[in-house]
């Protein structure tokens, strides 16, 4: 097996630091952190247990991540808590499938994909969102499908795209895994940032997916604490199961005072959560705005913390790549090429931006931008 390679996102936090250029590549907010999730976990660290929690996770934060997703049904039962989204996925992967078998994915990826695959001894099997609306061909996805097919990897909303499935979409995937009796994996840690009015629409709520998908969440996402590593995985009993039987020999457990935090968070409600996720909705808009009236063309997206550049129709060369190496260096503004998100085949056109940073730094960051595309 070949050594693993430096991911795309510390090639370009490298060079930003280099370069003292702005960094928006990487993933994180700069926005001020959840002041009441933050002293949850001080008075869990002072008051409660820091010793091991159950494998499974505290039966409260169990409790609370089905309480959050009562409206798909969700039972405590039916919750595995996972240090990080990252492990969930790996646990699930591992449980899920068995060497030789076939794993479809939906290419642009999160990068953790196809190493999980291919370490749990699989096949990876790609199919492509087509640009510019990313939009999922069912009949391509359909069509990948073999004998050995076993999962299906979905992300939703996408990173990087933003874009998210619908429910006429997941209907279609959920009528090909009854078909092929198939598994599907659906990565939803930016469920709680779409910014566009839309809830989300999850695989669980689809009932051909309800007994044959596994969800994954993350705690760093919907309360923009990225270091908590605080996820999960959802899924029927009898893939709960199967998933807690790997991650009990993976991390075992997970930091038991962020769990109490986050359990408390997850009650907070939901008109906390649409003050906080707002945040975002503001963050987007100047940089959206910004980048607009700069001359650059944006691609919609409904999640994440990020957006895209189409590069072609901003008047740059279709490279992106070189582009965001020229950025970087000469511009003094860190991006990340979409094209690091495909395994083959990769669409080279497009740039992703994060923008969950503060005004001054995303001002700073558009008047690089277009003193750059100026330049030109």
């Amino acid at each position: 097996m070949a050594a693993p390679q430096t991911t795309i996102f510390e090639t370009m936090s490298g060079l930003c630091r280099e370069f003292g250029a702005i960094n928006l590549g990487q993933g994180f907010p700069e926005l001020p952190e959840p002041g009441e999730v933050i002293a949850a976990a001080q008075r869990a660290l002072a008051e409660r247990s820091n010793q091991y929690p159950p494998m499974r996770g505290l039966g409260e934060l169990r409790g609370a991540v089905a309480g959050y997703y009562a409206a798909d049904g969700v039972s405590a039962e039916e919750v595995i808590i996972t240090s990080g989204a990252t492990e969930a996925l790996a646990s699930a992967i591992l449980a899920l499938v068995a060497p030789g078998d076939e794993v479809i994915c939906i290419q642009p990826l999160y990068d953790a994909y196809l190493p999980l695959i291919e370490r749990a001894g699989c096949v990876p099997v790609l199919v492509s969102l087509t640009p510019p609306h990313w939009g999922l061909d069912l009949a391509a996805l359909g069509a990948a499908i073999t004998a050995k097919t076993r999962l299906i990897i979905l992300n939703t909303p996408n990173n990087p795209t933003g874009t998210v499935l619908d429910r006429a979409t997941l209907e279609g995937i959920g009528a090909l895994a009854q078909r092929h009796d198939l598994v599907v994996l659906s990565d939803e840690v930016w469920e709680a940032t779409l910014l566009d009015g839309s809830a989300p629409v999850s695989v669980l709520s689809v009932p051909s997916l309800r007994e044959r998908a596994v969800k994954v969440g993350s705690a760093g996402k919907i309360f923009s604490l990225t270091g908590w590593k605080i996820g999960w995985a959802v899924g029927a009993p009898h893939l709960a199961e199967r998933i807690a039987a790997r991650h009990q020999f993976i991390t075992f457990t997970t930091a038991t005072p962020l769990q109490w935090a986050v359990a408390e968070g997850l009650a907070l409600g939901a008109e906390w959560m649409a003050a906080h996720r707002a945040r975002y909705g503001a963050s987007k808009a100047r940089l959206v705005g910004g980048l607009e009236a700069a001359g650059f063309a944006v691609l919609p997206a409904a999640g994440t913390w990020f957006v895209s550049v189409d590069l072609a129709a901003s008047g740059l060369p279709a490279d992106d790549v070189a582009v965001a190496q020229r950025l970087v260096r000469e511009a003094g503004v860190g991006s990340i090429p979409v094209s690091a998100f495909y395994a083959r085949d990769a669409e080279k056109g497009y740039l992703r931006l994060c923008h969950a940073k503060q005004d001054a730094t995303l001002d700073a960051a558009v008047e690089r931008l277009q003193a750059f595309r100026r330049g030109l």
